[in-house]
C-alpha cells in the first residue's frame, strides 16, 4: 500500500460536504499526521456536485495525486466523478438506502461497503449527522482510532451543545461498528498515529493572519469567492489589535477606504477576485499617483467575467502588471505556498511603506481554499519585522520642511522615496492630489515639473531591485539539462512531480519564483539548460511571455485551464511528454 493515504467525500453542494471533510482533516492532524486537502465545489448554494479530499501522511505532502483510497459517495454521480482515480484496492462507502450501484462499474477489485448511513444517524438523533455515521465507517476502514474525531467534532458542534456533541460521537461510533460486525474484511489500511503539532489552514486564513502579524488595522473587502475567507479570518480578531473590518458595498467602495485609511497612516488592505481588481483598477492609479502605501490581494479564479467562480485560474498575471491606464509603478508578489502567503503578506505590507507604492498580493483559488499542515514554527512571530519607512514624526519635522515638500523629487539619496507625516502631524500638513503634482502636492501641467515626478515615482522600483532580495528558489538537479519554471501555486505539485520524474530517470532543475515584478533574471538559468519549460494555470502561458520577454529565447509550455489545480504525478507526465515533443511546443492538458 502507499505510505499516504488519500481520502474524499462526495455529494450535492449543501450535503454539508466541506464541514465533514475539514472534520476528518482536523482530526488527522491532531492525531500528528501531514494533511493536504483540494475542494471541488459548484458556484451555487444548492445542488450540483462537490466534493472534499484529504491527502494525508506521517511525511510532508505539498500536491493531489491522481489516486483515491477511500471514497465517501453520498450520491451515484459522485462514483462517477472519482472512478478514474479508484484502484483494486479502493473502499467506497455508501448508502445503499439512497444510492443504488447499479449503474456504476467499480474498478477491478475495489470494494463498496453498503452502509444505512442516514438509517443509522437517525438512530443516533438525526439523519442530518450521516455524513458524521460514514466517517466513523471511514476510521474502521482505515484503522484510525474513533477517538481522534472527538476534538474535532467537540470545536464543529461545540457552541450548538453537549447534546449535540454527543449526539454526533454517538453517530461515528454506531458507524464505526456498523462496518466492524457487517464486514468480515482487512481493507489493508492502517493510519498511524503521532505526537507531532501541527497547525492547519489555508491560504486565505494565512493571508490574514500575515496581515494581522504586519500591523494591518485596517481592512475593508466585499464578499467575493475564493477571497472572502480573508475577510473572515480577520472579523473579530483584528479588533483584538485595535483594528477595523469593513464590508463595503462594493469593490469600489472597498478599495477608497482602504486608500483612506492608508492615506491617514494605518497599515491598510483590501483582497478581492478578478472582477473586484476590475472595477478597482481606477483608484489603483491614484494610489500610486498620491504615493500611498497600500496591500491589495487579489485571489484569482477562473475568468474572464463572472466565469467560474469556484475553478481554479492564474488568468490574471498581465492585469496585475499591466492593468490600470498610464504608467503605475507597482510590485507584484505571488506567493508559492499557504505558509508563504504568511510571509509574503508581512513582506508586502513592508515594501508598501517603504517604497510608498502599491503590492499586489497574487494568490489563487487552489491555494485559498486548500488546508495544509504545518508545525507552529512555521509562523514564528519573533521572526516577523515591521518597516514602516520614511515616517516623519514632529522631532524630525523641521528637517523634512527643509527638504520643501512631500513629494520633493530631489532628495540627496535619490532613491525617489520622500519622507512622508501623517495627517496630524504638528506641522507636517500636505496636500495629495490624483493630479500631477509639484514637491508640495499642488496640481500642476509644467513639463519639466512632469518629468521629475514621473521619474520620481518610477526611480522608487529601481530602487527596490538595488535594495531588495528578489530571487527564485530552486530544487531538483542544478546541474540538469532540463529546467522547469513555474510561479505561483504550482510549486508543491512540482515538488512533488520531482520525485516521479527522479523514479523514471529524469534529473530535473526546478525554479520556483514568487516575485512577478520586479521579478529575478532568468537568463542564465535559460541559457544554460537545452529544455526550458514554465508551467502555469492558463491559456496564453501569461508567465512564459514575460520570459521569453526577458531572455530573448522561446521556451516550452505546459498549461493548463481546465479549472482544476496540477496534480503531481500528472505534471510528472506532462514534463515528461514535452520533453518527448518537438521544442517550442505548448501542452495543454485535458480536461478530467
Amino acid at each position: 500500500m502507499p505510505d499516504d493515504l488519500n481520502w474524499a467525500i462526495g455529494g450535492e453542494a449543501g450535503d454539508g460536504i466541506d464541514s465533514t471533510g475539514k472534520i476528518f482533516a482536523q482530526a488527522l492532524s491532531r492525531a500528528g499526521r501531514h494533511v493536504f486537502t483540494s475542494k471541488d465545489f459548484a458556484s451555487r448554494i444548492r445542488g450540483g456536485y462537490t466534493a472534499y479530499k484529504v491527502r494525508t501522511s506521517v511525511d510532508r505532502v505539498e500536491s493531489v495525486v491522481d489516486r483515491l483510497d477511500i471514497l465517501i459517495a453520498l450520491t451515484e454521480r459522485t462514483i462517477h466523478e472519482n472512478e478514474d482515480e479508484l484502484h483494486d484496492d479502493s473502499v467506497i462507502i455508501y448508502d445503499g438506502e439512497r444510492t443504488t450501484m447499479q449503474d456504476v462499474e467499480v474498478p477491478g477489485d475495489a470494494t463498496a461497503l453498503e452502509v444505512p448511513l442516514k438509517r443509522l444517524a437517525e438512530d443516533a438523533g438525526g439523519a442530518i449527522m450521516l455524513n458524521v455515521v460514514a466517517l466513523g465507517a471511514a476510521c474502521e476502514v482505515t484503522n484510525f482510532p474513533i477517538e481522534n474525531l472527538d476534538e474535532s467534532l467537540q470545536k464543529r458542534f461545540g457552541d450548538k451543545g453537549e447534546a449535540i456533541v454527543e449526539n454526533n460521537k454517538k453517530a461515528a461510533r454506531m458507524g464505526q461498528e456498523y462496518v466492524q460486525e457487517e464486514f468480515d474484511h482487512e481493507f489493508g489500511y492502517d493510519l498511524e498515529t503521532t505526537d507531532e503539532d501541527y497547525v492547519l489552514l489555508n491560504g486565505d486564513e494565512a493571508i490574514g493572519m500575515g496581515a494581522i502579524a504586519a500591523g494591518c488595522r485596517f481592512y475593508a473587502g466585499y464578499p467575493i469567492t475564493p477571497a472572502t475567507d480573508v475577510m473572515e479570518y480577520l472579523t473579530g480578531r483584528i479588533d483584538q489589535f485595535g483594528g477595523k473590518v469593513v464590508q463595503a458595498e462594493d469593490e469600489l467602495s472597498a478599495i477608497n477606504m482602504t486608500l483612506g485609511a492608508a492615506r491617514a497612516g494605518a497599515r491598510a488592505m483590501t483582497a478581492t477576485s478578478g472582477p473586484g481588481i476590475d472595477l478597482m483598477t481606477e483608484t489603483f492609479g491614484l494610489v500610486a499617483t498620491s504615493e500611498t502605501p497600500m496591500v491589495i490581494c487579489d485571489v484569482m479564479r477562473s475568468g474572464p467575467s463572472t466565469g467560474m467562480p469556484t475553478k481554479q485560474e492564474q488568468g490574471d498575471l498581465n492585469m496585475t502588471l499591466y492593468g490600470g491606464h498610464g504608467e503605475i509603478p507597482r510590485f507584484v508578489i505571488a506567493p508559492t505556498s499557504i505558509s508563504e502567503c504568511f510571509w509574503k503578506t508581512v513582506e508586502a505590507f513592508n515594501l508598501a511603506e517603504k517604497y510608498q507604492t502599491p503590492v499586489f498580493l497574487v494568490s489563487d483559488l487552489a491555494m485559498a481554499v486548500t488546508e495544509q499542515t504545518f508545525p507552529p514554527e512555521a509562523f514564528d512571530m519573533d521572526e516577523v519585522e515591521v518597516e514602516r519607512g520614511k515616517v516623519v514624526d514632529e522631532d524630525d519635522i523641521d528637517a523634512w520642511l527643509d527638504e520643501k515638500g512631500r513629494f520633493q523629487a530631489h532628495f540627496p539619496a535619490a532613491d525617489g522615496v520622500s519622507p512622508r507625516a501623517f495627517p496630524g502631524t504638528t506641522d507636517g500638513a500636505h496636500m495629495t492630489t490624483g493630479l500631477e503634482h509639484d514637491e508640495l502636492g499642488r496640481r500642476t501641467e509644467d513639463t519639466e515639473v512632469r518629468v521629475e515626478q514621473v521619474d520620481k515615482r518610477e526611480r522608487k522600483v529601481q530602487t527596490a531591485r538595488e535594495e531588495e532580495d528578489f530571487d527564485y528558489r530552486e530544487y531538483g538537479d542544478p546541474d540538469a539539462d532540463t529546467l522547469v519554471i513555474s510561479w505561483g501555486s504550482n510549486e508543491g505539485a512540482m515538488r512533488e512531480g520531482l520525485e516521479f520524474l527522479a523514479e523514471d530517470g529524469y534529473d530535473i532543475r526546478f525554479i520556483s519564483v514568487p516575485y512577478i515584478f520586479p521579478r529575478p533574471d532568468l537568463t542564465a538559468e535559460v541559457e544554460a539548460a537545452d529544455d526550458v519549460i514554465v508551467v502555469e494555470c492558463n491559456a496564453t502561458g501569461q508567465f512564459a511571455d514575460v520570459v521569453e520577454h526577458d531572455v530573448l529565447e522561446r521556451v516550452d509550455r505546459i498549461n493548463k485551464y481546465t479549472g482544476v489545480r496540477f496534480k503531481a504525478d500528472e505534471l510528472a507526465d506532462e514534463i515528461k511528454q514535452t520533453l518527448a515533443g518537438d521544442a517550442g511546443t505548448t501542452t495543454e492538458v485535458e480536461a478530467e
